[in-house]
């Protein structure tokens, strides 16, 4: 487990650069505009807390999020209503048919694709969706069942991002990343700013503050809107901690190196995690706002899924990689009192 504390926390790497929305506000009502949009719940785990050697762990669960299984619903349906709302306004009868004509395609993992299939279906639009050859096909038929096509490209993520760029430079199709860089902006930061709307209910749902929060990051959008939400609703008390694969540590060295940085490493079983570039916007966030990032090593992250299913928290490596490292080897002290996001349900769930 590789540490490091963040001496650029407070100010940041580009403090003048764009950051996160960190208020939430307006994002419920955009939500709402979509049927299956419903709050997820917030449970105390008191035996993963015993095992933690911790005071309290509280778990953001995000595996029933709008009917697709992980956070990433909120991000890109948030975007999309957003541009379906800036064209037709709010009629029920306009809004159905808002998009028609329009094709969003984007790159994935698979749970971004799936957000942005869904949204598309629900304001009349057309998504295309580039998958390198590493996504499970569980997902290329989930994406099928919303409507969206499904495009195979390239041996990694960043490959069929590459071809996803090419795609809607070609065909004037819109971009709709969750990942941002110079001159890409607009898109990914409504996309984050769907992903506040987990942590207003998580603050809303807690009793009492926490004094950790643990964010698994791929480039780095959930951790860094959580984060950016979490700073506005309870200042700097809380230490805010950054977990991503030894495989891709694009978050850890690119705050060593005070600036954004390509890493290179083997496929990781953290999937959705394994992004070799951080979001420019994810990363000026956490930058300023996150205390710590850790990496954690494939081992641990498969020990930690394993001890979570037998808690009743099935999930994947990456949906389950903040509760790894606490499980395994992230002393926090007997009175921590932890936030943690279980960000995707199984694979076969």
């Amino acid at each position: 487990m590789d540490r490091l504390k963040n001496s650029l926390r407070g100010t940041g790497y580009d403090p003048d650069g764009l950051m996160p929305i960190a208020d939430a506000a307006g994002v419920a009502d955009l939500l709402h505009l979509c049927p299956m949009h419903r709050e997820t719940p917030l449970s105390d785990a008191p035996q993963i807390a015993s095992l933690a050697g911790v005071a309290a762990v509280h778990i953001k669960d995000e595996r029933a999020r709008m009917g697709l299984g992980s956070f990433k619903a909120l991000g890109a349906v948030h975007a999309i209503a957003r541009t379906a709302v800036a064209a037709v306004g709010r009629d029920a009868e306009a809004l159905g048919s808002a998009l028609a004509g329009q094709t969003f395609v984007a790159a994935s993992a698979g749970n971004h694709g799936l957000s942005v299939a869904a949204g598309a279906r629900i304001f009349g639009a057309r998504a295309v969706i580039y998958l390198s050859q590493t996504v499970p096909e569980g997902f290329a038929k989930r994406l099928a069942t919303y409507g969206a096509e499904v495009v195979r490209s390239g041996a990694d993520y960043e490959q069929s991002m590459d071809a996803a760029m090419q795609a809607a430079q070609d065909n004037g199709w819109t971009l709709l990343s969750d990942s941002s860089w110079a001159g890409y902006t607009e898109m990914p930061l409504r996309v984050m700013e769907g992903y506040t709307q987990m942590a207003a209910e998580a603050v809303a749902q807690i009793d009492t503050p926490p004094t950790h929060i643990l964010l698994q990051a791929g480039v780095g959008g959930l951790a860094a809107a959580v984060a950016a939400h979490a700073r506005l609703a309870w200042g700097d008390a809380p230490q805010i901690i950054v977990v991503e694969p030894e495989a891709a540590p694009a978050l850890i060295d690119s705050i060593r190196a005070g600036q954004i940085v390509t890493t290179e490493g083997p496929v990781s079983s953290m999937g959705r995690l394994d992004c070799k570039t951080p979001s420019m916007i994810a990363l000026a966030g956490l930058s300023r706002d996150a205390d710590e990032f850790v990496t954690i090593s494939e081992d641990v992250a498969q020990s930690g899924v394993k001890t979570l299913a037998e808690h009743g928290f099935d999930t994947t490596p990456s949906g389950g990689a903040g509760l790894a490292a606490l499980l395994t080897g992230l002393d926090l002290g007997p009175d921590a009192r932890v936030l943690t996001f279980l960000s995707e349900g199984p694979e076969d769930g």
